[in-house]
């Protein structure tokens, strides 16, 4: 059974820093591609970064040169340093595990003040 459970978020002043990390099992996760999205209030999901099992990755515009998607795979978890952030980052920050109809985290609560 796929599991994947965030931990790191918080509230962080803008300018600020935060590390959201996920916790991956019930499947080789060595061999998997990894991700995140976000959800803001009243807003679609929205895609954030994505790191394919070999290790490349891919950010969407919104917070490319700021965010940082790495894993470890000895862990079997999968980590998003955000720098720089801004207002407008605060979200609910969800792991994505990207198979078929995608697997998802129960998200954690990323909110940054101004």
């Amino acid at each position: 059974q796929v599991e994947l459970v965030e931990s790191g978020g918080g509230l962080v002043q803008a300018g600020g820093s935060l590390r959201v990390s996920c916790a991956a099992s019930g499947f080789i996760f060595s061999a998997n591609d990894m991700g995140w999205y976000r959800q803001a209030p009243g807003k679609q999901r929205e895609w954030v970064a994505v790191i394919s099992s070999g290790g490349f990755t891919n950010y969407a515009d919104s917070v490319k040169g700021r965010f940082t998607i790495s894993r470890d795979n000895a862990k079997n978890t999968v980590y998003l340093q955000m720098n720089s952030l801004k207002p407008e980052d605060t979200a609910v920050y969800y792991c994505w595990r990207p198979v078929g109809s995608g697997s998802w985290g129960q998200g954690t609560q990323v909110t940054v003040s101004s």
